[in-house]
Formats: structure tokens, C-alpha cells, sequence
């Protein structure tokens, strides 16, 4: 029977680390639908992209640097390089350069990011044992996001209240059960990981207030967690057991207790959250998206002409005002690439001035142009109360209004592009991995697209799931 949507067997409710733990150790990919299965393989394909356009982020040399320089058993690869170190070093590196540019996925009903822990970790993990197949990397990766998707759904305080970033704090538990699967390890083995996940989970919100670097490394964090986890369970080593719903768990300790208990399960093994991922056209945080998605509308409707335009004003919830709007000055004319990526006012100014946002527009370079502070300038922001009411949690609507000589335009986006209500397609996810490429400063075979597409897509017939990497040597 269930007691507040928990599980109850006799007198002890059972932790939703047990019941994923049988889930996930028990995923075969031959069970999943082909929409699942081609959700998988698309986080794959972006996650990994997004990392090329990493490779040359500020921090991304650093960090390769240091771990080549602490050595190991060379056991998994560090992308874009013929660097090979111990699995979580790997993991821990791969997981900031998918997220340096900002330019991976997002739920958008739960404002995290879920396959730059969880693909690492897993792709790691299939090098470190080269049995694992490409099924196994498959399956990995579903039931990593799977978690993350549904410990975010579930959660209903919002990331500002909390103090947290849940992409990362998540993502050491779904990074682990990502490992998990690949090595094949038993549900009891599955469970302890997480358990051992909990003593290293962390992931802050005040990295994005101070635009620190360290926001782009808090994934490669839990990624490295995931494997750490996955080896010590693998010896025997016990793990706390009530990691999620226990006395002292997860939704306590860290989120007042403030979740959803029948949202985390519901449908567990027969609907796949993660399926609702959304992914980015813009590099740039998704509290942007729906601003930049309205202004470029608005541009068409301008003519172009920007000369007159006296006003912006951006309507949005209150944590992506928080997130991306204040302090307003250090939004307008932002010192840091950081500070660029979350910020309303630079984005939808650069918007405006060059038709779009890419990865040249966040550059130390772009971050001084007159026309666009110009604009940033006059731009201004607020919470807007009834998308507050009805978007509180999921990344908000913006109502975007520009006042010009001749009047006032304005236009509103629910869902950015890139939502499953407003999907990109594939020749889209192609042109980002291009870009990306580019990105990355360094020399690519000129097929790379077409040859890591085609080794995604036979990721279920590979009989070893670490041949991906092979499309992505130079």
C-alpha cells in the first residue's frame, strides 16, 4: 500500500533510492519504446556536441592541464584530446566542457540541466569496463536522466528559496545511476552508490550570483561523483540507505522537505520524464530563451531599424528575474562571460543587433560592443504576478514589450524554441554540432556531423558503447 504516494511494507516505508535502484539496475533497452530510446540517443548527440564547443571555454585548459598532470590509470578519455586518465577525472573534466558554453538541455519544467553529468559518467564508465555495450550506454544514460528528471519535478521549491543549483546537486545521484547501469551493477550495488553519492552531493546557487567559474565545473562534480560511487560500491562498501526520503535524506536536509512524494513515482518504468527535455538554440541560460525568442520577433516587425526604439521592458517570473535580471547593472553591461549567459537585458539586446545569440555573441570580445550595451541599457525588467502564480517553479514565460517613437510593441513566448511544444529538428542539433566544432578552435574532419550521427544512432547494435568516441577523434 502507499502512505503520502511512498511505498509501505509492513511498518517501514520504503526510500525511493530502493525503488529506483530496481528500476534502473533492471533497464533494457530492448524494453523502451523508440521514442525513448531516440530521446536517449538525442542527449547523447547534444551533450556531447555542446562538450566540442566547451574545449576552448575559459577554465576547460585548466582543468585538462591539472588532471594531466596528477596522471593515473589511463582509463577513459578526456573529449576532444587523446588524453586518457582515471575514469572520474574523465568524467569530472567532460562534464564542465558540455557545460562551459551553457548550451546544453534543459527541463524546463524543473529549471536544471540533466545530460552534462549523466553522459560523461556514463561514457566513462563504458570505457572503464569496455564490456559495456552500446545498449548498456543507452540504458545508462536513460536511467540518469530519468532520475534527475523526476527528483526535479518532484521538488517544489524553487532554486532562489533553496540556494541550490539543481543541475549539479541532482546530478551527483543521476550521474551515479548512470554508471550504475553501464557497469551492470546489481540493484543493492545500485542503491549504495547513491548512498555514497549523498555524502558528496553539493551544487550552490551563489556560483551564478558572483559568476564564478566554478558554475560550469559543479556538473563535472557530480559526474565524477557518479564514478567515485559506482567503484567504492562495487567493493562492498555500504552507503547511507535512506538517501532520498530518510529522517536526515536528500528532501530534508537540503530542500525542507518541500517534494512531491506520488510525483517522484509516478509511472516509473512505464513513463520517461526525460522524454520532455528541452534543448538550446541560444548558449546562453534558458531563463533567456523565452526574451530572445520574443524580441526576435519583434525585430521582424521593426524593420530592422532600432534607431527608435526608447524602451524594453521584459516581464518575467520571479526566479528568472532573480537568476538573470539583478543586479540590474552588472545585467546591462556584464564584465564576464558568465555574467553575459544570465543576463536578460545583454541577450535581448544582442538579439536585436544581430539577429540571434551564438557562440561568437558570448565571447570576451562581443562583450564591449556600443550598439548592444546601447540597448541593454534602455532595457528593464520585472515580475510579472500571474506568471509568477502559474510558472513559479518551470522556467518562465516573458512578455516583452518595446516602446518606439511611433508606440509600443510587445509580444509574449510561453515556450522558447528548442521545447518539445516547439522542437528544433534535426538539421537544427546538426547546425548547433557545426557551430560547436567551430567553437571548439580545432581541427575536424570535415563528415565529424555526419559521423557522429551515424554512431549514435548505432549505439543499440554496438558492441562496445565506448566507440562513440571514434567519430569524435581527429
Amino acid at each position: 500500500m502507499a502512505s503520502g504516494g511512498k511505498t509501505v511494507h509492513g511498518d517501514a516505508q520504503v526510500d525511493f533510492s530502493e525503488e529506483f535502484a530496481h528500476f534502473a539496475a533492471g533497464l533494457q533497452v530492448s524494453g523502451l519504446a523508440p521514442a525513448v530510446v531516440d530521446a536517449a540517443r538525442t542527449n547523447i548527440f547534444d551533450t556531447m556536441a555542446c562538450a566540442t564547443g566547451g574545449y576552448s571555454a575559459n577554465g576547460v585548459q585548466d582543468m585538462i592541464g591539472l588532471v594531466a598532470d596528477w596522471g593515473g590509470k589511463p582509463e577513459a578519455t578526456v573529449w576532444c584530446t587523446d588524453l586518457r586518465v582515471p575514469a572520474p577525472m574523465a568524467a569530472w573534466v567532460n562534464g564542465m566542457m558540455a557545460h562551459a558554453r551553457d548550451f546544453d538541455d534543459t527541463l524546463d519544467a524543473a529549471t536544471l540541466h540533466a545530460g552534462v553529468s549523466v553522459v560523461p559518467a556514463a561514457v566513462a564508465a563504458a570505457e572503464a569496463m569496455p564490456e559495456a555495450t552500446g545498449e548498456d550506454l543507452i540504458a545508462g544514460v536513460a536511467a540518469g536522466l530519468e532520475l534527475i528528471s523526476r527528483l526535479g519535478l518532484a521538488t517544489t521549491v524553487g532554486i532562489i528559496e533553496s540556494g541550490y543549483m539543481y543541475t549539479s546537486l541532482f546530478g551527483h545521484f543521476a550521474a551515479t545511476a548512470a554508471a550504475a547501469r553501464v557497469m551492470r551493477l546489481s540493484a543493492e550495488q545500485m542503491r549504495n552508490a547513491l548512498g555514497i553519492a549523498y555524502s558528496q552531493a553539493a551544487g550552490n546557487h551563489q556560483v551564478t550570483r558572483d559568476a564564478a567559474l566554478t558554475k560550469r565545473i559543479q556538473p563535472g562534480f557530480a559526474a565524477k561523483t557518479g564514478l567515485i560511487s559506482v567503484a567504492m560500491s562495487k567493493l562492498g562498501i555500504r552507503g547511507a540507505q535512506q538517501t532520498f526520503e530518510g529522517v536526515d535524506g536528500l528532501f530534508r536536509t537540503y530542500l525542507q522537505n518541500r517534494y512531491d512524494p506520488q510525483r517522484l513515482r509516478a509511472g516509473l518504468g512505464t513513463h520517461f520524464e526525460f522524454a520532455a527535455l528541452s534543448y538550446k538554440p541560444y548558449p546562453c541560460c534558458r531563463f533567456n530563451h523565452p526574451a530572445i525568442d520574443a524580441v526576435l520577433e519583434l525585430r521582424k516587425d521593426l524593420g530592422g531599424d532600432l534607431s527608435h526604439i526608447r524602451a524594453i521592458r521584459v516581464g518575467v517570473n520571479k526566479q528568472s528575474y532573480e537568476a538573470v535580471c539583478t543586479p540590474i547593472d552588472m545585467r546591462r553591461a556584464p564584465q564576464t562571460i558568465v555574467q553575459a549567459q544570465f543576463s536578460i537585458p545583454y541577450t535581448v539586446a544582442t538579439a536585436l543587433v544581430t539577429g540571434g545569440v551564438g557562440l561568437n555573441d558570448l565571447a570576451d570580445t562581443a562583450l564591449s560592443r556600443p550598439e548592444v550595451l546601447a540597448l541593454a541599457a534602455r532595457t528593464d525588467c520585472r515580475i510579472v504576478p500571474e506568471i509568477e502564480a502559474e510558472w513559479r517553479r518551470a522556467v518562465s514565460p516573458a512578455l516583452v514589450e518595446i516602446d518606439t517613437d511611433t508606440g509600443t510593441l510587445s509580444r509574449r513566448v510561453d515556450h522558447p524554441r528548442g521545447n518539445p511544444a516547439n522542437p528544433m529538428t534535426r538539421a537544427d542539433f546538426d547546425a548547433k554540432m557545426a557551430n560547436c566544432l567551430t567553437a571548439s578552435a580545432l581541427d575536424w574532419p570535415p563528415d565529424t556531423v555526419e559521423r557522429f550521427r551515424a554512431a549514435v544512432e548505432a549505439l543499440p547494435s554496438a558492441s562496445r558503447g565506448a566507440d562513440i568516441l571514434q567519430a569524435l577523434a581527429r
